[in-house]
């Protein structure tokens, strides 16, 4: 298979699982970011990483069967002016560039979609119930019907706040998270919806009205203003929120995509070194 021939089906599969049109284009960048001009010969993997980061990268590059990189998150971001290698991002994409590798970012269109990263975090709540979009989509594209920015949740039947974290934190195969406690829920009231949002999630949650507040990370002043609302918080750290979903559901979700298109050979690949940087110590 030529290189081309495995990036022009990795974007076409990509493209089929989280359109394009579902991101937030306001403000993100994503889709293919990188088109390699002398992609790698006899390439088929895929590799998968939350943050295209040095030591990331490097786990790429020294498996000469990947040939492209899906990072959730745009290791492009803002407009460049230059590329040299005294800045840490423009030299990731230099040195991805050099070793014949591409760079597709799917980012908010994954967290939005059918079956995305935020449906996937309703997902390990615990209970059955209703996940429906925080703010609809008008005009999604087609499958996409029903999709929209952030989930909020309704259990069937409402449960305790410990329950719902230790099912949080089950879920994300985490040890610790941070939580603030509105003064409702210290009296034992249960918990009935959760509005959720992969990430830094303050902008989806923080409209929505809610028993708990799911993200990654907010603010000090808007956790702040949550608990004074009635509503408690759990912050699990950024990517903790996100990266589980690649072993879980892209994975074979890219695998069975990219066979459907006739795609022979190709392996999908999630990155061993990738985490988030935080840690509770």
């Amino acid at each position: 298979m030529s290189k081309v021939s495995l990036l022009s089906n990795v974007i076409k599969a990509m493209e089929r699982w989280s359109p394009l049109a579902l991101a937030d284009h306001s403000w993100d960048n994503v889709g293919l970011l990188v088109e390699n001009p002398c992609p790698r010969p006899n390439a088929n993997k895929v590799f998968l990483t939350i943050d295209l980061t040095e030591e990331t990268l490097q786990e790429a590059i020294n498996n000469p069967e990947v040939g492209v990189i899906v990072a959730y998150h745009p290791p492009i971001f803002s407009k460049l002016k230059q590329l040299t290698l005294s800045d840490i991002k423009q030299s990731i994409v230099l040195k991805t560039i050099a070793n014949g590798l591409s760079i597709y970012s799917p980012h908010s269109a994954l967290d939005n979609c059918v079956s995305g990263i935020n449906d996937w975090l309703s997902k390990g709540l615990g209970g059955s119930g209703k996940a429906d979009p925080i703010k609809l989509y008008d005009n999604p594209p087609v499958g996409q019907e029903g999709t929209g920015s952030g989930i909020i949740f309704t259990y069937d039947q409402p449960k305790p706040l410990d329950q719902v974290i230790s099912s949080i934190k089950s879920h994300l195969k985490l040890n610790h998270v941070r939580l603030a406690t509105s003064s409702a829920h210290k009296q034992n009231n249960l918990i009935k919806t959760v509005s959720i949002c992969a990430g830094s999630g303050s902008s989806v949650v923080m409209p929505s009205t809610a028993d708990l507040y799911f993200t990654g990370e907010m603010s000090h002043h808007d956790v702040l203003a949550a608990v004074a609302k009635g509503t408690s918080v759990v912050l699990c750290e950024h990517t903790n929120t996100e990266r589980g979903y690649l072993e879980a559901v892209l994975k074979p979700k890219l695998t069975t995509l990219l066979s459907d298109e006739g795609v022979d050979g190709v392996e999908v690949i999630v990155s061993k070194v990738d985490e988030d940087p935080l840690k509770i110590v």
